[in-house]
């Protein structure tokens, strides 16, 4: 076995550990070091000197030995020698409970007589900082906020000698940050919170309260952007810098005032036709409102205000988009509800109102912004006549005639409904039509014509229609009267009434016939002494006709068809009155009456001839009447010859009569106008000659025409 070393010397610089010194032992390939403390030992294997045993515990006496190791074996323990672990290390706990302190502290160690606690900065600026003490904890102060500081502490006995010591690095906590800016951003309802970087610090925290609601933001910036905030808040906002030793103080908050709310209760009200009033409920922090009205047409307006309410214009027929914003000095409200807001339609300003009939007004109007449908209303009273049509014209009918209707088209839209505000026109309905009561016959040619008055302004025209042509009279009252109407003539008599709102519907029409007219020429012609024809012109209208020739002495009468008439039983030399009634065929009679007629005198009777001297003949007869003259006409074949008597006489003289021939004598009465009477008795007689004279007169008969 190898030599046994000899321990120069034991010695410990750790708590765990004792390094121990000897002399070389030739041959030897290793050592074997042990340290003993009571029962318990420690060994350890080492090559050569020194050699440290590991794993002891601190402040701790142990006997240390060592044997050498060979190929041969292993030497006896060399004589031990005493050596003592030094202290342990104090186990340091370490704050910063400031940004400008570092308190440390640590647990009593076992056999410690007092500490050693060094600080300095890790970077090597400054002065280092050593404290001794007696007690387990330990702060320095006025120290750099935010900075890495080494701190090394250890223990020593009560020989002074130190133990083990430990080292720490401790940074101070940050230093609150500077300059705190709040930029809001107001659409997204966010802010961006920066400062100004402080030393040390890893990390910063950004709190924005309000009331119990914390929104928080970490960073490792300088910025930070804290989102979700709410309309109409304050919030508070403070920045706490952190690092690994703690955080610093938070700032003193900034009041961050967000924007208000979007106002609500919004409430649209057209308070009067082209007058918007749009109000609303205040909101926290709304310093003044701004409401947005734009058309359906593109037109925007806006109003500013501090008060809850704005007044707009508006167009009737227009759809209105509006908005309310609230502002203050961070921004403009969000965007709440858009209301739209339908005025009512517009009204038809331009209609026009037609009579097309008594009892119909057509309406008709241009379209208007806004209307879905239309009502025409004609009202006259407690009576209304409607009329519901998306057309932009309408037909009243069955009004009341002479009436007054206030006549209003009102707009219709689904959305608003009527404007009731449209105004309205005045229409008079044309007259009632007349109703003819009666219709009397003033005279021949004049007709009255009553009628039913129930019109309170108005002038009736009555008019008669008839192939002869037509006839009017007119007034104001309830009858006029026809003239001039023509005899023979069948007419339809009608009425209308007329007034500066149009013309009634004429009446029923009543038939009205006048009496036939009375023939324009009558001439009476004595066909014989008895018996006298009557004939005359046509008398329009007349179907029959009676004519009557009267005088004292008698009547003579006849009814006929046609144009003439024989009348007998005719008194000669008689005056008559003529008379003579035109009859249509209802039985309408016209009494015409003529010149007086008087037939023609009696014929004379007794009527002989005498032969006179001289070629002469003597006609005599027996006068009807005394202031009556006659007319002798003789006719032969030698000669025709007429006298004419003076009045009272009874006689004529014919002379130079020629004889030998045969005579026909006719003595006649003689007539105003010079007319020949054929009708009187015809005589004939035979005119002898004696030598160169007449000579006997032979009466020979009576003529056949007789």
């Amino acid at each position: 076995a190898p030599d046994i070393p000899v321990i120069d010397q034991a010695y410990s610089k750790l708590s765990n550990s004792i390094t121990v010194e000897w002399r070389a032992v030739p041959g030897a390939t290793s050592y074997l070091l042990t340290a003993q403390d009571g029962e318990s030992f420690v060994e350890a294997v080492v090559t050569n000197s020194p050699g440290t045993l590991m794993g002891l515990k601190p402040a701790t006496l142990y006997r240390i030995t060592v044997r050498s190791i060979s190929s041969g074996g292993k030497s006896q323990p060399s004589p031990f020698r005493k050596a003592k672990t030094v202290l342990a290390a104090p186990v340091l706990s370490v704050i910063s409970p400031s940004c400008d302190s570092i308190a440390v502290s640590w647990k009593a160690v076992y056999m410690a007589a007092g500490f050693s606690v060094s600080l300095m900065r890790s970077d090597g600026l400054g002065r280092m900082l050593k404290e001794n003490t007696t007690n387990t904890s330990l702060t320095f102060t006025n120290l750099d906020p935010g900075t890495l500081y080494t701190i090394k502490a250890y223990a020593w006995n009560v020989n002074g000698i130190p133990g083990d010591d430990f080292t720490y690095n401790q940074r101070t906590s940050p230093k609150a940050p500077a300059d705190v800016q709040v930029a809001f951003n107001s659409g997204a309802l966010r802010a961006i919170i920066s400062w100004m970087p402080t030393e040390g610090a890893l990390t910063y925290s950004v709190t924005a309260s309000s009331g119990l609601l914390k929104l928080k933001c970490n960073t490792s910036s300088a910025s930070c952007m804290v989102s979700s905030l709410q309309c109409g808040s304050e919030y508070y906002v403070s920045v706490t810098a952190y690092n690994d030793a703690g955080s610093s103080k938070p700032t003193d908050a900034v009041s961050l005032k967000t924007v208000p709310c979007a106002p609500v209760n919004i409430s649209i009200e057209e308070d009067e036709p082209g007058h918007l009033l749009v109000s609303w409920s205040s909101v926290n922090f709304g310093h003044y409102y701004v409401v947005f009205v734009k058309s359906d047409d593109g037109l925007e307006v806006h109003c500013n205000t501090s008060h809850t309410q704005c007044q707009f214009q508006s167009d009737c027929g227009f759809t209105y988009f509006i908005t309310v914003f609230a502002y203050n000095k961070a921004g403009q409200s969000p965007l709440g509800d858009v209301f739209n807001y339908t005025t009512a339609p517009c009204c038809p300003s331009d209609f026009r109102a037609v009579l097309v009939s008594g009892d119909t007004v057509r309406v008709t109007w241009g379209a208007v912004r806004g209307a879905e449908m239309y009502q025409t209303r004609a009202a006259a009273g407690s009576a209304a006549v409607l009329c519901n049509d998306t057309a932009t014209a309408c037909t009243l009918s069955a009004l009341r005639c002479d009436t007054w209707y206030h006549v209003t088209v009102y707009s219709f839209s689904e959305a608003r409904g009527s404007n009731t505000s449209c105004a309205s026109k005045y229409i008079a309905t044309a007259p009632c039509s007349p109703e003819i009561k009666n219709i009397s016959k003033e005279n021949l040619s004049a007709i009255s014509v009553h009628w039913q008055s129930n019109n309170e302004e108005a002038t009736y025209i009555v008019t008669a229609r008839g192939e002869a042509g037509l006839w009017h009279c007119t007034s104001s009252g309830n009858s006029c009267t026809l003239i001039n109407l023509p005899c023979g003539s069948a007419f339809s008599v009608s009425a209308i009434a007329r007034s500066p709102a149009g013309q009634s519907l004429p009446s029923y029409s009543v038939p009205l016939e006048t009496a036939p007219c009375c023939p324009n020429d009558l001439i009476l012609t004595q066909v014989t002494e008895s018996v006298t024809n009557i004939s005359w012109s046509i008398g329009m209208g007349a179907q029959t006709y009676v004519t009557t020739l009267e005088s004292p002495k008698g009547q003579a009468k006849c009814h006929t068809l046609q144009n003439h008439c024989l009348l007998g039983c005719i008194t000669c030399g008689t005056n008559y009155t003529v008379s003579l009634k035109a009859i249509s065929e209802t039985g309408l009679t016209s009494t015409c009456t003529y010149q007086g007629y008087s037939s023609s005198a009696c014929c004379p009777s007794g009527v002989k001839l005498y032969r006179l001297r001289n070629n002469g003949i003597r006609v005599y007869w027996q006068a009807s009447e005394e202031a009556i003259n006659y007319n002798t006409n003789l006719h032969g074949s030698k000669g025709n010859f007429t006298c004419t008597p003076r009045s009272g006489l009874s006689h004529c003289d014919i002379t130079e009569i020629p004889c030998g021939d045969i005579y026909t004598v006719v003595v006649s009465p003689a007539t105003d106008k010079g007319q020949k009477l054929t009708f009187c008795p015809k005589k004939i007689y035979s005119v002898t000659c004696s030598g160169s004279s007449v000579g006997m007169v032979i009466y020979r008969g009576k003529s056949n025409a007789e």
